[in-house]
């Protein structure tokens, strides 16, 4: 007998809502932590590809315990899985607080990896994409987005004025309090989803999914191309602060400046959310890759200051989290949402495997020459990358599911 989700006893909006507080809590926790790389890398004497790494493996562990994070929300809801992510970032956030050496960063970042995996925007993606009609899907996706930019917004200056108040080992014991909220936010979203397919056919196993996907050849390009967005938002995110001291600007420039990404994230996450009803997805990609590359130009050839950063990093913002709504949009178009957070899991994968990339790429680079420009031109080479890759994409249901849709009309 299924169990009786308990997105049933609730209206869709509030099921939205709490997904968003969650994913906005998730999200604006994962931002913040380049605020930490000067101090905590001061302090402990050690280089800045140490702190780096450990936020390469945070990133990447996020990227593998994504699909499983997707899968087992997938079948059996994702109460569950926030509530054990949201354990793993309370225990993160205090053995980064507590660390005294580079291999209890790593362990740090092990846990932060597993925290985010299930209460960032791949965990839930699925059940709010479940609730909604196909023509709703690609705003209630952007809804998420939304969140994760407004969480970033909030929690940059929530933590810079922890940091300046308690100094950054104590504001991260507070951070780590404010990670355990997420935990009773997880009953709304509890219970077993209810089964996505036409009563003429049996349920698609996990197997059938992967299979199936793996086949698809315009699955595969999307996937390169979602590399590069996580090479982008994480090395950006995470050296932007460092880059700012670097060009002898205060602190709160880089706080300024990421908190425009946010504010500017939720308004272009709202329009490639309303975008689908006007052209098609894999277009409205294209164009968000093509357009950052203005932006590492603008960092590599304008007088660096406090207004040109901030007003580059607002038009980034704007081409942020953008892609995760037409890139989510993608695969329910393509498989519907059966197994749809556990798809886009795995197309999450290379997002993380290019966070990695960006994030150890930074760190070294940075190490050996003392300066961001060789990782301005490869984040616009990649951008030019993934513009071009996502152009031949095919936006149409696979055979099964086209036959499916057939049966139920």
């Amino acid at each position: 007998m299924t169990t009786r989700s308990s997105t049933a006893r609730l209206p869709t909006w509030a099921i939205i809502l709490t997904a968003g507080l969650i994913v906005g809590m998730a999200m604006g926790l994962r931002q913040v932590m380049g605020l930490y790389l000067k101090p905590m890398t001061t302090e402990l004497d050690i280089g800045r590809e140490p702190f780096s790494n450990a936020m390469a493996i945070a990133n990447l562990v996020w990227g593998v315990g994504a699909v499983l994070a997707g899968a087992i929300a997938d079948r059996y809801g994702a109460g569950r899985v926030i509530v054990g992510s949201a354990l793993s970032t309370c225990a993160g956030l205090y053995l980064m607080y507590a660390a005294q050496s580079p291999v209890e960063l790593y362990v740090s970042g092990v846990l932060l990896g597993i925290g985010v995996c299930g209460t960032g925007v791949t965990a839930l993606v699925g059940a709010v994409g479940r609730l909604v009609v196909p023509d709703k899907r690609l705003a209630a996706i952007a809804s998420l987005g939304m969140a994760g930019g407004i969480g970033g917004f909030v929690a940059f200056p929530y933590a810079h004025v922890l940091i300046e108040w308690l100094g950054w080992q104590m504001s991260l014991l507070v951070l780590a309090a404010t990670a355990a909220l997420m935990i009773p936010l997880a009953w709304p979203l509890s219970g077993k989803p209810a089964t996505q397919h036409a009563a003429a056919t049996k349920p698609q196993s996990l197997k059938e999914a992967f299979r199936e996907a793996f086949a698809y050849p315009s699955f595969w390009l999307l996937t390169a191309g979602f590399f590069v967005c996580g090479f982008h938002v994480a090395f950006y995110s995470v050296h932007l602060p460092a880059f700012v001291a670097d060009k002898g600007l205060d602190a709160s420039v880089g706080v300024w400046a990421l908190m425009a990404v946010g504010i500017a994230n939720i308004i272009g996450t709202y329009l490639a959310g309303q975008s689908g009803r006007l052209v098609e997805k894999r277009v409205g990609l294209s164009v968000i890759y093509f357009m950052r590359c203005f932006v590492f130009l603008g960092l590599l050839f304008l007088p660096i200051n406090g207004p040109v950063i901030i007003l580059l990093s607002a038009m980034l913002g704007l081409f942020w989290l953008s892609t995760v709504p037409l890139t989510s949009g993608l695969v329910a178009t393509f498989f519907g949402t059966t197994w749809m957070s556990m798809l886009f899991g795995f197309v999450f994968l290379s997002h993380q495997l290019g966070s990695f990339g960006g994030l150890w790429l930074a760190g070294r680079l940075y190490d050996l020459t003392g300066s961001y420009d060789a990782m301005w031109w490869i984040s616009v080479a990649l951008g030019l990358f993934a513009a071009a890759v996502h152009w031949p994409i095919r936006e149409r249901p696979v055979a099964r599911l086209a036959a499916e849709r057939a049966v139920a009309a």
